[in-house]
């Protein structure tokens, strides 16, 4: 064993490898002085040597990734191996700590820089905001059209609980007060009594961060987890979108934005499937479905009825300078008819301020409304109306600003959110429906099943008698073979109503290959049932479709997948197109990029011709959620990146390359299909391979895992990967450090087209496969083959494992070939920091994983050591996914 280095060498080693990932020093100065604070925690708080151990381990595996030294790398694995268990888990808490505050500093800078540009608005990025995509589409179009195509833009993410969130919510919590007091460290004067007080602090939260238990003792219910996702519309999305609408409108009109009518719509809605998902979630009830619905119209009432009274009390514009008009003082005068006493308080602290009474007089009534009394509203269009009422009041009084500052800024958030916040979907799985129907057919007593299938739909008719159509409506069908899967819920509709059935969008989910492969055919049919006609024409011809990335990855694998979803969407987008149907494509992806995941701007801007056309919807989940939306200016940033592309996707030049792209490289495509498809079908389809995978991963641990309400697997065993839920399957693999469904199979695919020269054509020329090289590029970043072999090593399959090394290794040069450089990531300096920073401290957790699977492998049952394994696994496991910033 190489002796002990001393400390004038660790500090040596650790301060060239971090001069070396090119960190901007302020950020270096954050990751130092929170490094700093947990050191010294450890120390306090630890037991005896902890801190020593913690770096022992730390330099091992900075020596060993930044040497490419096979000698550092198992005196780091000896180290690991060397812990006792109680030590080995007080060491991974203390590595999964450190990532939470790496995470912490990194999207620190992220809020620096973005805020800096903000202030310098020309150095804002010239490709990917609205303002500069509208102004393109001005170019291309013409004002008029270009005008037109911002009216109608739509942002539609849908919040889900998939459990892919490893963080408790009290970590979260604690994370979040971190940000806060490291913003005002940054603020405060240099060595003054405000940054003592500031670092005073954070020492304290850092200390509550490590006695804070990581890992939840008991699964989230599906309320649980509907709270949680309140929580980023409570401290972000409710006061943050109308900023967006607000910057944008800036960007466009300069001085004349907030004087006059913004051009810039409410463009943002935001969808749940937060209790209302119960495709294999047994836990999701029709109970809980009303619940949901009730919390979030609670939220948005509290939040509504503040902004409100916030801006109502600023709005001390005396009748005499700014009169009234005749709307308002009849608003006035219904509200002192309605509620007499809190009239006569109102107009005490308002005196001759008739706008401040009445903006005070609505948010009473919104109090009203959340309460259920008397003098509620029924819907928000009518407090829509009273508002606008408001608006045009201020403006014939000339009070312009005030009308389309602060009251335009309440419209705003009234348009996008409601009476109810997010609207709820349900989804089912078709089977359930078949099933239910068979039961309903067959006349015999139903089944508790069938009672809860046909319960949905009547929780579904009281949420929208409650808070509106826009507050549930859409039903979503998991496994779409037929249309007649699709009109099997207005089947079951009437069974459950009769003829007073709620406004339904059936909206079909097409999964697998074979299913995508069907999907132009089964929507032809389904368009022209009565149900779907009516609806239709009801909402300008409009209809949804759902495409889901995740089980046709792991169907067929990535490459396969990324085509094949690309060929269903260009085939629905044309004959959409054709009968005139306004058509919205609904992505299902993960956060990983197993899962569809990757930059939304980039993938939306490689879909094909008319399949975008100013609506983009997609799934958004666990840690996606957060890392997008939990932070204001992250969250600003997000959207209008994302409404950029959407808008710019249909632009005469993007489609145009997008469509000859697809043309010129159909062959290249092909190719890489037939021979991806069939590298993916050697492994996943040989003898044995599904309980090989579940020993050589994590898989049967992660299942343990307190991460969410829904089960991990449809079935009980491993023995077909039919039954494995996507998100363990992507999940297991970024554990063991493959990170295979993310890649599996792209060597192959391009060593078969062979011509790098075409292939670098490719690579610059087709957003598809841009977007696809980039996301693998990604991914590859995140394995570490040395850490991939111990973990196949566990199996007893040498050709399985050969097999995956092989395309592992070639699936790298050739990504790194058609990138440039020599290594991953160099064309994209910032994203290859953000990984390289992390990966030697991953490493370190991964060790300590390994030796815990090792010893659960090898394990007598009922040896007792089993517990603690599991235990020292799953905290592992937290830390890892906090490192690599992706489950599933």
């Amino acid at each position: 064993m190489t002796p002990e280095p001393t400390n004038t060498e660790a500090i040596r080693v650790i301060g060239r490898f971090e001069a070396g990932r090119g960190i901007p020093d302020e950020m270096r100065g954050d990751v130092r002085m929170l490094g700093a604070l947990l050191g010294q925690v450890l120390r306090e708080c630890g037991s005896a040597g902890l801190y020593d151990d913690v770096e022992r381990l730390r330099l091992a595996t900075i020596q060993a990734y930044d040497e490419e030294s096979t000698e550092a790398f198992d005196r780091a694995t000896e180290i690991a191996d060397s812990f006792s268990v109680e030590r080995a888990d007080e060491v991974a808490r203390a590595f999964t700590c450190y990532f939470h505050l790496v995470n912490l500093a990194e999207e620190h800078q992220r809020v620096r820089i973005l805020r800096e540009r903000a202030g310098h608005p020309g150095r804002e990025d010239a490709v990917d905001t609205v303002a500069t995509a509208y102004a393109q589409l001005r170019r291309e179009v013409g004002d008029e059209e270009a005008a037109r195509r911002l009216r109608d833009l739509r942002f539609h993410p849908v919040f889900t609980a998939h459990p892919t969130e490893a963080r408790r919510r009290a970590v979260s919590a604690s994370i979040r007060r971190l940000s806060e007091l490291l913003t005002q460290h940054d603020t405060a004067s240099e060595g003054g009594a405000e940054q003592h007080r500031a670092h005073r602090r954070m020492l304290e939260e850092v200390d509550t961060l490590w006695r804070t238990a990581p890992l939840r003792a008991q699964k989230p219910s599906p309320t649980d987890e509907v709270r949680t996702v309140m929580s980023v519309f409570d401290e972000t999305l409710f006061t943050t979108v109308p900023h967006v609408y607000r910057r944008i409108d800036d960007a466009l009109r300069g001085d004349d934005s907030g004087a006059s009518a913004p051009v810039v719509p409410a463009f943002v809605r935001i969808g749940s499937w937060v209790g209302g998902d119960r495709d294999g979630n047994p836990f999701v009830t029709a109970s809980i479905t009303r619940e949901a619905a009730s919390i979030a119209s609670d939220h948005v009432l509290r939040g509504l009825e503040r902004a409100i009274e916030r801006i109502g009390r600023g709005l001390t514009l005396d009748a005499e300078g700014t009169p009234p008009s005749a709307a308002v003082v009849a608003l006035w005068d219904s509200f002192v008819e309605t509620d007499e006493s809190a009239a006569g308080e109102i107009a005490a602290r308002s005196p001759e301020e008739p706008h401040r009474r009445v903006l005070l007089a609505l948010a009473s009534r919104v109090a009203r409304t959340r309460s259920g009394a008397d003098g509620a509203y029924t819907d928000p269009e009518q407090l829509l109306a009273d508002l606008r009422a408001v608006q045009e009041s201020l403006v014939a009084s000339g009070a312009n600003r005030h009308a389309f500052g602060g009251v335009q800024h309440l419209i705003w958030q009234v348009e996008t959110y409601g009476f109810h916040l997010t609207e709820l979907e349900v989804r089912q799985h078709s089977q359930v429906h078949r099933e239910a129907l068979a039961e309903l057919d067959g006349g015999a007593e139903l089944s508790e099943k069938t009672r809860e299938v046909l319960d949905v739909f009547r929780a579904v008719a009281d949420i929208q008698r409650t808070y509106g159509p826009r507050a549930a409506g859409r039903y979503v069908v998991s496994f779409t073979q037929s249309a007649e899967d699709l009109a099997n819920v207005h089947r079951l509709a009437r069974h459950a109503l009769g003829d007073d059935v709620p406004v339904l969008d059936v909206v079909p989910l097409f999964e697998t290959f074979t299913d995508l492969q069907a999907a132009p055919g089964i929507l032809a049919e389904v368009v022209d049932f009565p149900e779907f006609r009516s609806r239709m024409a009801a909402t300008g011809n409009r209809l949804e479709v759902m495409l889901g990335y995740s089980d046709s990855s792991k169907d067929v694998g990535p490459v396969a997948a990324n085509l094949a979803l690309y060929e269903a969407q260009e085939k629905i987008a044309l004959w959409a197109k054709d009968a005139g149907i306004a058509l919205t494509l609904f992505h299902g992806r993960g956060g990983a990029l197993g899962r569809g995941g990757g930059p939304a701007n980039s993938a939306i801007l490689a879909q094909p011709p008319h399949s975008v056309d100013g609506r983009f919807k997609l799934t958004e989940q666990g840690e996606t959620i957060f890392a997008r939306y939990g932070e204001p200016a992250i969250a600003m940033r997000h959207i209008d990146q994302v409404a950029a592309a959407t808008l710019l996707a249909s632009s005469p030049s993007v489609e145009e390359r997008t469509s000859g792209a697809a043309a010129r490289f159909a062959d290249v495509a092909r190719v890489m299909d037939e021979t991806s498809r069939a590298k993916f079908f050697a492994l996943v389809k040989a003898d044995g391979f599904a309980p090989w995978f579940a020993t050589v991963t994590p898989l049967e641990e992660i299942g343990l895992l307190a991460l969410g309400s829904r089960p991990a697997r449809r079935g009980l065993s491993v023995e077909s990967l039919e039954d494995l839920r996507a998100i363990p399957w992507v999940f297991a693999w970024t554990q063991a450090r493959i990170n295979l469904a993310g890649w599996f199979g792209l060597g192959t695919a391009l060593e078969s087209v062979g011509d790098e020269a075409l292939l670098k054509d490719a690579y610059r020329d087709w957003p598809l496969l841009r977007t696809m090289i980039d996301n693998v590029a990604m991914s590859l970043a995140k394995t570490d083959e040395r850490i991939a072999r111990r973990y196949l090593a566990l199996g007893d399959r040498d050709d399985l494992a050969q097999l995956v090394l092989d395309e592992l290794t070639l699936t790298k040069e050739w990504v790194i070939r058609l990138t440039g450089g020599n290594g991953l990531l160099e064309n994209k300096p910032i994203l290859q920091r953000a990984v390289t920073l992390r990966s030697p401290y991953v490493d370190a957790l991964s060790l300590l994983q390994l030796r815990a699977l090792r010893e659960l492998r090898s394990a007598a049952p009922g040896s007792g050591a089993d517990d603690e394994q599991r235990r020292l696994l799953l905290l592992s496991v937290s830390g890892v996914a906090a490192g690599l910033q992706n489950t599933g």
